[in-house]
């Protein structure tokens, strides 16, 4: 394939991944750090939150993907794909930003793990109390 072609590009985050996604506008496969999707997102729930963009504007066929992940767990892994691939695809074609924003993908999902506290064994959870 010549990776020379002209591409739009979105970057994808969730929790601590992140996802760099080129979107071609060409049929083919969604590769993820030189995988198949398939590969790296063995269920179909991970693989349809990858797709979601796609199935939302109907044009699962006219692109081919190309993505790099780092960091977090394999369903951030899939939503940081998700945002990537909805913020190239509202790039490539402006008349698709309205049903994504409308399904929520261009919106970044801000939630993070919350931080340790000093004195508690994690953010939240502490001693169990005892009263006698």
């Amino acid at each position: 394939m010549n990776e020379q072609m002209h591409y739009y590009y979105g970057t994808g985050r969730r929790k601590s991944a992140v996802a760099r996604v080129r979107v071609y506008m060409e049929p083919g496969p969604i590769l993820v750090n030189g995988k198949p999707m398939e590969e790296v997102f063995p269920w179909n729930s991970w693989q349809r939150l990858v797709t979601q963009p796609f199935e939302v504007t109907g044009t699962r066929p006219q692109f081919r993907v190309v993505a790099k992940v780092v960091g977090g767990g394999v369903v951030s892994q899939a939503g940081a794909m998700r945002h990537g691939i909805s913020r190239a695809l509202s790039v490539a074609d402006p008349n698709l930003r309205r049903p994504l924003k409308r399904a929520g993908f261009l919106t970044r999902d801000a939630r993070e793990k919350e931080s340790k506290k000093y004195g508690l064994k994690r953010a939240r959870k502490a001693q169990q109390y005892t009263k006698r």
